[in-house]
């Protein structure tokens, strides 16, 4: 992992792709561009994508590079303000109001007050990186609830008042686009699409985050993935995926399977569908020996 550098240090793009680069993070001009700009500007970053193109990693990149903490919003069909801002802990209320007695008791402490994601990154006395990760789960009214907290970096807690940024946070979504964002929302925001990368850059990236998987394997892995992932399937296999197929497969060579059997019974860590699984059965030797060509 790099030292974390200062926002003032990071003077443009390449900067930006030479730290991901220590972070095992291969970013390209553009998505290194809309990192720098969403930095610079104070604006939050957008990164749409299919699943498995690295949207997650470029936000725990950004954090690393930083030097800061991390906090994620993990978004999914009716989530509401209760998980993402704030609660009460009533239980604990209820308990010290026995205790107390006769006696007055603030019930609205701090004490009693569980910060959700988005009040803890208001809360930290340092800068944060927030991750509001695949917003397109929530639905619309939890989309207006987030972009009136992107306008002005506070909340309001009716027992408590306003709760404002002591730092404000810096703020990446990312949306898989299983549906339409608000053009509010996107106008925002800095925006990237995450492509799934060509076939140097993706061996490029199985060399930098496989443990000792040779050049060669890399760019076989690639290519084949690249094949795989124009078939219809029903769940494409991401960048993770050729990680791990590219290590399997290398452990199973070590092991004495040649290579071409041991790209095949590696596949269970490459495709984890039962019906991608028998679609590709019989196309499965010709990718492989075309990839190893």
């Amino acid at each position: 992992m790099p030292n974390p550098v200062a926002i003032d240090a990071i003077t443009s793009p390449e900067i930006v792709a030479d730290l991901f680069a220590d972070c095992r993070y291969i970013a390209d001009e553009g998505l290194a561009t809309a990192i720098f700009l969403a930095i610079q500007l104070g604006k939050p970053l957008l990164l749409e994508g299919v699943p498995g193109v690295g949207k997650t990693e470029a936000a725990k990149a950004t954090a690393a590079i930083l030097g800061r903490d991390l906090i994620r919003l993990q978004c999914y069909e009716g989530i509401d303000a209760q998980h993402a801002l704030y609660e009460w802990n009533y239980q604990r209320q209820l308990l010290a109001i026995r205790q107390a007695g006769d006696q007055e008791i603030d019930i609205y402490d701090d004490l009693f007050l569980i910060p959700r994601p988005l009040l803890q990154s208001l809360q930290s006395p340092e800068q944060t990186v927030l991750l509001i990760d695949e917003i397109d789960r929530a639905d619309h009214e939890f989309e207006a609830l987030l972009l009136e907290f992107l306008s002005d970096f506070q909340i309001s807690i009716p027992e408590r008042g306003t709760v404002r940024a002591a730092r404000q946070p810096i703020v990446v979504l990312t949306s898989n686009r299983t549906r339409e964002l608000a053009e509010a929302l996107r106008r925002r925001c800095v925006y990237h699409w995450i492509a799934y990368p060509d076939a140097d850059r993706e061996a490029e990236i199985i060399m930098a985050r496989a443990g000792d998987v040779i050049q060669t394997t890399a760019r076989a892995v690639a290519r084949a993935v690249g094949a795989i992932r124009a078939r219809p399937l029903a769940k494409p296999p991401g960048i993770s995926e050729a990680v791990e197929w590219a290590n399997a497969a290398t452990i199973l060579e070590r092991g004495g399977s040649p290579w071409p059997e041991a790209f095949r019974r590696a596949i269970g860590v490459l495709i984890k569908d039962e019906e991608d699984l028998a679609y590709m059965d019989g196309e499965f030797d010709l990718i492989i020996e075309e990839a190893l060509a």
